[in-house]
């Protein structure tokens, strides 16, 4: 692993903590971000289809199958933008 891939993985890493820990109340939408981002960062396309699906899952679901095709990295980078910018 590279040294800018390390950054981002300790980054990445730090944010989730700091995003686990949040206390105040996050708009749903933002909140389907934060889970679209953090699975295709953990998980890229591997997407797993469940048909006891409830709609609060469908949501999660739908937010992260838009994300297809972000590699890891991206989506990091973008979660981790996204706790900085929700967290201050």
């Amino acid at each position: 692993m590279n040294v800018e891939k390390e950054k981002l993985h300790s980054d990445f890493k730090k944010a989730y903590a700091k995003a686990s820990s949040m206390k105040t109340p996050l708009p749903q939408d933002i909140m389907l971000l934060f889970y679209a981002y953090y699975k295709q960062a953990t998980s890229g396309d591997n997407f797993s289809f469940n048909t006891n699906f409830d709609v609060r899952n469908g949501f999660k679901f739908n937010a992260w199958m838009q994300l297809r095709g972000i590699s890891a990295d991206e989506a990091k980078k973008e979660y981790v933008e996204l706790v900085n910018k929700y967290s201050n």
